[in-house]
């Protein structure tokens, strides 16, 4: 089967064709007839079991900008309220004919189980599985780094040497996982902060540096510091103090923002808590790339599900 499950596996040369093929995507988007027929007569469907704007909307703009026909699934409301479980959900899109389905789950693993499984001939994009990946996020955050980097000549090109800080909530961040294989994969340096409570117990086999300090990271100059979101509804325990002190320790303020180099990329994944891990001075910057990460994404959504549906990458 033909499928997007994580960044773990994609070979260098692999992530920078789909990179590439956005870049023809983006070129779309900025014509007046935002549509091509590469994928008229596919079915596309969007399996949503946890709650997305952003990345469902992307999705289903990335699918209608290649003519495919778009069906938008999501739990609440529907027979899975009743008790009805995967095999059978799939099952059931199956008989619609799905060429396609974006899968986002609150279990990690539940879009592996999906195409594995056999239940359904189609391609299985994972748009958040749990705590485990979140693949195109990772994809479109590799593609606004390049851009911001190279501009119009990025096409072609890694991340060969660029320093990227990801902070935050790490433990409980897909966003994080993605990030760390795909950046590396394409010659980044990663280094994670956070408070130990919030990193993963394991870290031997990720290819990062660790560091507990955010100052001291900032001093490093960094090319890239993105910030995660503090995942409160995935925390049934107390992972540091109180909001208050989480943004005076890790939180990207006014004062952490100026001692940024100037040409420093700001990114977070969104959606963002203003004033948590994130001032609004920092986000609304010029040095941020939010709003940018928002409009790649339907880009990289497009390649992504042209080079699965028209056979050019089979993973």
């Amino acid at each position: 089967m033909r499928n997007l499950l994580t960044t773990q596996g994609l070979s260098r040369e692999e992530a920078i064709a789909i990179l590439d093929v956005a870049e023809d995507m983006a070129s779309v988007s900025e014509r007046e007839v935002k549509k091509l027929p590469t994928l008229r007569g596919k079915t596309v469907i969007n399996l949503f079991f946890e709650d997305s704007t952003r990345t469902r909307i992307s999705f289903e703009a990335a699918a209608k900008r290649l003519s495919a026909d778009v069906i938008n699934f999501a739990a609440k409301g529907s027979s899975v309220s009743k008790g009805e479980n995967l095999k059978d959900t799939a099952q059931t899109l199956a008989a619609m004919g799905a060429d396609a389905v974006v899968v986002r789950h609150w279990a990690s693993g539940a879009p592996k189980t999906l195409a594995d499984s056999g239940w359904i001939d189609a391609g299985i994009v994972n748009a958040g599985d749990g705590t485990h990946e979140h693949p195109t996020q990772a994809l479109l955050d590799a593609f606004t780094i390049r851009r911001r980097l190279h501009g119009t000549a990025a096409r072609g090109k890694g991340l060969d040497g660029v320093t990227v800080t990801i902070v935050g909530d790490i433990v409980h961040s897909r966003v994080a996982r993605s990030n760390v294989w795909l950046l590396t994969t394409l010659g980044a340096h990663v280094t994670l902060v956070a408070p130990a409570t919030l990193l993963p117990v394991n870290l031997s086999g990720w290819p990062v540096e660790v560091s507990y300090d955010l100052d001291h990271a900032i001093a490093q100059g960094p090319d890239v510091i993105m910030m995660l979101r503090v995942q409160a509804e995935r925390m049934a325990a107390a992972f540091f103090p109180n909001a208050r002190e989480y943004s005076r320790q890790w939180g990207l303020n006014d004062e952490r923002m100026c001692a940024l180099p100037a040409s420093s990329i700001v990114m977070h994944p969104g959606p963002m808590n203003r004033g948590l891990e994130i001032s609004a001075a920092a986000a609304d910057s010029p040095q941020s790339t939010v709003l940018e990460q928002v409009a790649n994404g339907v880009s990289v959504r497009m390649s992504v599900l042209y080079h699965l549906l028209s056979g050019a990458v089979e993973r």
